[in-house]
This record gives structure tokens, sequence and C-alpha cells, in this order.
């Protein structure tokens, strides 16, 4: 099962960094095949930029372009001609549905469920998960990896360092609510 899961990733799950990095850290090291497009990028980049004016455009693509090289064949292009012929009730969000469709995507990752109706969706064998419930899902796949996981993204938190019970709670405060129950239980913490 590790790595056989496609999912695609919204924008939305790409920002927070908290977040981005947790499912990036996951797909690096095997848990699923993450696809994303130029189009998201550009979403989460624009949506971070909105924040933290303060964060220079170039760091943004250079965390960008990180993401493209360590998550193999991630970028998806090629989808444009079918988001025209595709019915969401955010038609801005046709984009994604076309790249998971091209991308083979198992599931679509987003924290935006309203705008991915379940009955839409299954005419291409796609879901739509919560990141919380996708996240819990590789829990339950590989518990181990997981906490390895988590614990390689704390250890790699120096400015400031942030200790594991804090990087729960920033979990937790992004949504990953079912998660931190369950990785706290795993960590005993």
């Amino acid at each position: 099962m590790e790595g056989s899961l496609c999912a695609f990733l919204d924008a939305s799950v790409l920002y927070p960094a908290s977040l981005r990095n947790l499912l990036m850290g996951l797909t690096v090291n095997g848990l699923f095949q993450a696809r994303w497009s130029a189009h998201v990028h550009e979403e989460w980049i624009r949506a971070l930029r909105r924040d933290r004016p303060d964060i220079p455009l170039e760091r943004l693509k250079r965390v960008r372009a990180l993401m493209d090289r360590e998550a193999e064949d991630s970028l998806v292009t090629g989808y444009e001609g079918l988001i025209m012929g595709l019915n969401l009730p955010d038609p801005d969000d046709r984009h994604v549905l076309a790249a998971a469709i091209v991308g083979r995507a198992n599931v679509i990752v987003t924290r935006n469920l309203r705008d991915f109706p379940a009955e839409i969706l299954a005419t291409y064998g796609i879901a739509a998960q919560h990141p919380d419930e996708f996240v819990r899902h590789l829990i339950d796949v590989s518990p181990v990896l997981v906490v390895d996981t988590v614990r390689e993204q704390q250890s790699n938190l120096l400015k400031p360092p942030v200790t594991l019970a804090e990087l729960l709670a920033i979990f937790e405060r992004v949504g990953l609510v079912e998660t931190v129950v369950e990785l706290r239980r795993l960590i005993a913490i």
C-alpha cells in the first residue's frame, strides 16, 4: 500500500507551511505520491504573500522548485483542455479536478470539501479528503513512518526550535485534530 496512493494537493493544504512540510515529508518518505500543478503553486504562494508580504517572493519560488524536485513526478501539466468541460460548485476549482484527473490521483486533499462534491468526483474515480482524514489514514497504513516523519519535521525546526508537543499543537491549530490525537497516543505525549 505504501506509495500506491496518489493524492492531488490543493493549495489550501500547501499553505500553512506546517501542513505543507508534513505532507512533503510524507510523500518524500514514500507514503503517497503527491501531485499538484503550477496553478496550485501560484494559489498557495499568492495566499501566503497576502498574509505575509514580508516573505520575499524569491524564497517562495525556491520552496516551489524544491517541492517539484523532491516529490518525483509531482508537477501535473497538460490538463488545461479539460477545465471548461468540468462542473464544480466553484468554477475556479475546476483546474484542481482537471489536474487530478490527468495526474491519475485517487484523492484530492483539500480543506474545502464543499467545493468538491463526492458524486461529481466519483465519476472520475476520485475522492476528496480533508488533510486530517488523509494523514490519519496514512497513520493507519504506516504508523512508524508517519511518526518518524513528524519527528524529522520537528528536528528540522531550528529558528526557533520547536518541541514535538509544540509541533503537534501547531498541527491541531491547522485542523489535524484526529491526526494529533493518534500521534499523541503513538508518541505518548
